[in-house]
This record gives C-alpha cells, structure tokens and sequence, in this order.
C-alpha cells in the first residue's frame, strides 16, 4: 500500500482569503509593531515574514527579502503540529484507535526481527509527547544527530522501530523527530491514504488553503516530523482555527477537546523552549500562556488564547545558524496585545 499523493497543489497561485482589520479598530499599539517590524530589517536579514491575527482578523502583515503574500514557506518542524491536527480528526472520525493503543499492533510488518518487550510497551500517545524512549540524541537546540542516517534509509519506519528501547527513558520527553514521523505512517496504515492527501481532504481544502505542498519518505508515507510548505495566510488561517476550538466557518474542523490536549502542558519539555503538549510546545510569557508550532530557521506559529490572537514568524529554512523571533513576541507582540483589555478577548 503506497499511495503517492501530489507534493504540490493548486500550481496557479492564489492569494489565500482572510478577514482583513486594522491595528486601530482592535486598539493595537503600532507603535510596538512598527517598532519590530524596523528590528526585521537591521537584525533578521533571514526574516520572510511576520504576520498577526486578532479575533479572527489579519492586522499586521510584512514580508521581507523578496518574500510575498503567494511564496511558500519551508515549514521544517512546525510540521509536527500539523501532524498532531490529522491525528486528532482522524480519531474524532474512527478512523484511527485513541492513544492508549500500541503501536506495535498497527505497524507489524516493520517491527524488527527479535522480539522487543519495550518495544510493545509504546503507544500512540508516546509518539505524541515524544516520550517513547527509543534512543535517540538531541542537542541544545534540538540538533538530532541520527537524522541523516534516518534520512539516507531506505525504509523510515524500520528505522526508527529498530532503535533500542531504554526502559528509564520511556514516558520521558525527548525531542525526536523519528517519534512524529511514525505518527504520519500510523494514520496511513489506519486510513489507507496518505497524509497529505487526508489533509487536503480534511483541513486544508475545508480551510481555503491556496497551494501547498508536503514531501514523502522513500516509501511514499508523507513526512510526518518536517517537509510541509504553506504560505503565511495559509498558517495563520490553521492558527486561527486551532486558536478557536477547531471551528472554522461555523464548522468543527478539528476537535476542541483534541486541541486542548494538544496544547496544553504534558509532559516537561526543555527551558528554552518550553514543556510540550501533541506535538506543540506550550509555555507562559509575560504571564501570558501560549502555544507555538516551531520550525528550524524560524518558522513558528503562536496561538495566544487570552489576547485572542495568532502570530506567524516565517524566515530561511536553509540555515545553520539563526535568531529566533521568540525576542520579537516577548518584546514587543506581547506587550502590544496584552496592553488590551483582555476582558474583551
């Protein structure tokens, strides 16, 4: 079963609809804004894009080196989120078992040969919270030195089910990009397409997403840690979404009570990052609690619930080295939100 799903949709593009707002009428200081937006150009020379979303409305939208409203975006890791989303729908529609199922009923054909007791032991919900204990190394700022090896396989699955289990990591957050792929393999092995497919089917097309793209392991499973690519509408609108519960249109795209686990706090993640939910890191600022979907180079996405509001950061994914626009949100969003009456939010 290996169902090729197009990398990209919608080739002509389109400019993805959103409610347009002012800074004025939501009483934003643009100042704090304007303020940012002058520290993207002297400081981020990487910067693509800076968006920000308040009840539902796009109020602050720049794009930078050569960057526009049409160019997508190299999601990188902010990816997982998107992974987690399809995990929820298709249990909310039966189309995959809860997360207490273990993931070795679903994914026989690439156990490994000897019989692994730990191995049984992981569920879906340890590759959710990236706590299933296969080994694995991460760096300070989440560098995985086994990636590429990973990469070069010829079968991403076995791969990562061949990796040791150690008994006083299972149940303990590491970041481990193996543990979401798995995920992405899960719901095709449960819904019989791919995940790509089932989320043009199920969120994006549901959402008016414009083109899109997402790339595929060797053996056609759609990545499930990295290789997505939307424009900056296009992740707001999915913020925007995710920020409201899951509804869309008056619809119930994604689960409300999925999203509430999603990003929420389940296990203790990393200081400089925050804990970690579904596959969202999830964390306080300023008193403020948020979640974000983070990517290498900077793509993240920040739901702020209390300030009603969505923030997009997108920058060059093809770095080594890079500032995370995390010190923009601190700086000065936060401050230009929360001076709000947040009663209104």
């Amino acid at each position: 079963m290996r169902r090729y799903a197009p990398l990209f949709t919608a080739p002509v593009a389109r400019m993805s609809a959103l409610n347009i707002g002012t800074c004025e009428e939501e009483g934003i200081n643009v100042s704090l804004l304007d303020q940012a937006d002058r520290e993207i150009q002297a400081k981020f020379p990487k910067m693509h894009s800076f968006l920000l979303l308040r009840h539902g409305k796009l109020i602050w939208e720049r794009y930078y080196n050569g960057h526009e409203v049409s160019s997508l975006n190299d999601l990188r890791s902010a990816t997982k989120s998107f992974t987690s989303t399809l995990i929820g729908i298709a249990m909310a529609r039966g189309d995959m078992p809860g997360p207490e199922m273990a993931v070795h009923k679903l994914l026989s054909e690439y156990l490994p040969r000897r019989k692994e007791t730990l191995l049984e032991q992981i569920t879906i919900r340890h590759l959710l919270t990236m706590t299933s204990g296969l080994y694995w190394q991460t760096g300070k700022k989440l560098g995985e030195a086994f990636i590429h090896r990973f990469h070069r396989s010829k079968s991403w699955p076995s791969f990562a089910l061949r990796l040791p289990v150690q008994e006083d990591q299972l149940g303990v957050f590491q970041y481990r990009s193996v543990d979401s792929h798995l995920l992405s393999v899960l719901l095709t092995q449960c819904c019989g397409i791919d995940a790509y497919t089932y989320a043009l089917q199920h969120l994006f097309e549901p959402l008016g997403f414009g083109r899109s793209g997402w790339a595929q392991d060797p053996e056609g499973y759609t990545m499930g840690h990295i290789g997505l690519y939307l424009t900056s509408r296009d992740m707001a609108k999915f913020g925007d979404c995710c920020l409201h519960q899951g509804s869309w249109n008056g619809k119930e795209l994604i689960p409300a009570d999925w999203l509430h686990q999603a990003t929420q706090r389940q296990v203790e993640g990393y200081p400089e990052f925050g804990d970690y939910g579904f596959q969202w890191w999830t964390g306080r600022l300023h008193g403020i609690n948020y979640a974000c979907a983070h990517g290498h180079g900077g793509q993240q996405i920040y739901l702020v619930p209390e300030a009603n509001a969505v923030v997009v950061f997108t920058a060059d994914s093809k770095v080594s080295r890079w500032k995370n626009p995390r010190t923009l949100l601190e700086r000065y969003v936060l401050p230009a939100v929360s001076s709000l009456n947040l009663e209104r939010s």
